[in-house]
This record gives C-alpha cells, structure tokens and sequence, in this order.
C-alpha cells in the first residue's frame, strides 16, 4: 500500500495552511498580545477546530451543507456575526489583542474555544474537505476512509506547525510593538479591519 503523503498533496496543504486568514490572524493576534505560549495555544485550538469539518467531509456531511441552502446560511451567519465580534473587540481591547501585563493571564480554556470557534464556524472549511481530500485519494484505493484520514491528519499536523512558526514570529516581535502605543493602536485597528473583512468575504461566500 502506497503513502498517500505525495509531494503534490503537501505541497497544495502547504499553500492552503500559510495563507493568510482568521486562523494565522488570530495566532498572530496572540503572539502579539500574550507572548510564545499563547501563540502556540491558539494555533493547537486552530488545528482543533478543523476536526468537525474534517470529520464531516470524511462522513459526507459536508455535502449537506453543500445541497442545503439553509444549513449552510445558518452556520454562514453564526460566523459572520462571530468575526465581527472579534473585530468589535479587538478594536475595544477586549479581543485577540487584549495586551495583559501578566502573559499567563487568559486562561488556555479560553484561547482554545476561541480559536476553535473561528474555525468551526466556517461552512467553506467543510465543503473545502469534501472537494480537497477526495483529489488525493485513488479509485481504486481499498480503504479510501482510512486514507482520507491520513490526509486530513497530515493536513491538520501540517497547519500546528506552520500556525506554530507565524506565532513565534509575532512574540519575537511583542516588546517592540506593544512598547509602542500608536504601533499597537494601528494594529489594533488593522486586526479589527482584518477580522471585519473576513466575515464581509464569508458573508459574500456562496455554496
């Protein structure tokens, strides 16, 4: 049995996972504001919100969403509003850069679901699985559930690491930018443009 790890597979995840969008705007967001540790937290509740999808491209449940013009407003909706929360907050200093003096501060729960929110809230990452994962996997593989599961569990390895690294580069960062106020005013208010612009492309986003 051959590995399903090819070249062209982890390159394309490759492209997909270092492009810029509210999981790597939030790592950065906590690199920023709460240091290493909490870069590396949020980046693991990234990589955890992606199980649902992955799970529902595995079952064929993304296909619901696809054919169902309901189900995928609903969730479309619930993640539009949660973006523009996140803008909202981050602009009021209550978001993803909320600068505490003690970096420990926001408990590791709560960057966790915060990041897994972000993720679990975008139908688009569902039917993206359904459309993504079945290009790598052979006709004539004998156990196509099996492989499809290494896919999406090299995929979500591949997107810890790469969150990992945009999230240690933002804490190498920190001193300079948050001894600064008008620089972190600016990013605060280019975070919070960010975040608003993501839900305005997902509330544009079709089936």
């Amino acid at each position: 049995m051959t590995s399903a790890m090819t070249p062209e597979f982890l390159v394309t995840s490759l492209i997909v996972v270092a492009s810029p969008g509210t999981g790597v705007l939030l790592t950065l967001a906590a690199g920023l504001s709460q240091g290493a540790r909490a870069s590396a937290v949020t980046a693991f509740g990234c990589t955890l919100g992606i199980v649902p999808h992955m799970a529902a491209a595995v079952l064929g449940l993304a296909a619901l969403l696809h054919a169902s013009a309901v189900a995928f407003q609903g969730l479309k909706i619930l993640g539009v509003l949660y973006l523009l929360y996140m803008a909202w907050a981050t602009l009021k200093e209550r978001g993803a850069l909320n600068v505490e003096a003690d970096r420990t501060q926001n408990p590791a729960g709560r960057m966790i679901l915060r990041a897994v929110l972000v993720n679990v809230l975008n139908p688009k990452l569902s039917i993206f699985f359904l459309a993504f994962l079945p290009q790598f996997v052979s006709d004539a593989e004998p156990q196509p559930l099996v492989r499809m599961l290494e896919l999406g569990g090299a995929f979500m390895a591949l997107t810890f690491v790469v969150f990992v690294v945009y999230g240690l580069f933002a804490a190498a960062v920190r001193d300079q930018v948050v001894s600064r106020p008008r620089v972190m005013a600016w990013m605060r208010r280019s975070f919070a443009a960010a975040f608003a612009a993501l839900g305005a492309k997902l509330a544009l986003a079709e089936r």
